[in-house]
């Protein structure tokens, strides 16, 4: 897997000193893990198509495996994302490749600063499909700077925020968003690691073609060196 090396071995080292992103305690919590690939069979386009059945198939995978959360996604080859047309360019490849981890649970969910850092940009995107309430915060760390964008989120969670501020080391800034202001998804959290945001503001794929995965691999590193919980996630 390509990733920028330097970048990679800061997250690293920093490792250890991260606040949880999400409320997890990896004694006694279960993470599910999800798949959203061609190979599910379970879940079938009219859950896909409606927000609130895709929800409840979510729930009820999560349920059924004792999960506080579902979890997962980073290279992952989605099919799902066939449901919006924000993914596809007219003429050119679909986009399916996701380049950030997804955290499925209960909207409201509190999400918190793993490092401290100021809010570089955020926006309502508010395509069906898209991120809807999105926040992105840039950090430095041994003078390599860095962003975190925060996708599918609460619109109060931006409503009250601008560009500047800045958020403290396990500051609760933000929490998954419902349907409506999430771009019609089942709430979750995609928190994704981001090295150049290439003059971007409030907005940066999270999803790109296959056949640009080596540029997008390289500029966004496995989030999992943040979170530290793909290790618990089990199918």
């Amino acid at each position: 897997m390509l990733n920028n090396p330097r970048f990679t071995s800061v997250l690293k080292k920093y490792q250890d000193t991260f606040h949880a992103v999400v409320p997890f305690n990896a004694a006694k919590d279960k993470l599910l893990l999800m798949n959203f690939t061609a190979t599910n069979a379970d879940l079938n386009d009219k859950e896909l198509e409606d927000a609130g059945k895709f929800s409840a198939y979510i729930d009820r995978k999560i349920k059924d495996a004792g999960a506080v959360y579902g979890i997962g996604g980073y290279t992952e080859y989605r099919s799902i994302y066939n449901r919006s047309d924000v993914f596809d360019v007219p003429g050119a490849e679909p986009r399916r490749l996701h380049l950030g981890i997804d955290i499925w649970g209960d909207a409201g969910t509190p999400v918190f600063a793993f490092m401290g850092g100021m809010i570089h940009s955020l926006a309502f995107n508010n395509r069906f499909g898209d991120y809807g309430a999105t926040l992105i915060l840039l950090h430095q760390l041994d003078g390599i700077a860095f962003y975190s964008l925060y996708g599918h989120i609460s619109l109060n969670d931006i409503n009250n925020r601008r560009a500047g501020e800045y958020i403290t080391r396990g500051e609760r800034f933000a929490q998954f968003g419902k349907p409506e202001e999430n771009g019609n998804w089942p709430p979750h959290l995609h928190f994704q690691l981001i090295y150049d945001m290439e003059m971007q503001k409030g907005d940066y794929p999270g999803v790109c073609a296959y056949g640009e995965k080596d540029k997008y691999l390289r500029n966004c590193p496995d989030p999992d060196l943040v979170l530290n919980m793909m290790q618990y996630a089990k199918d």
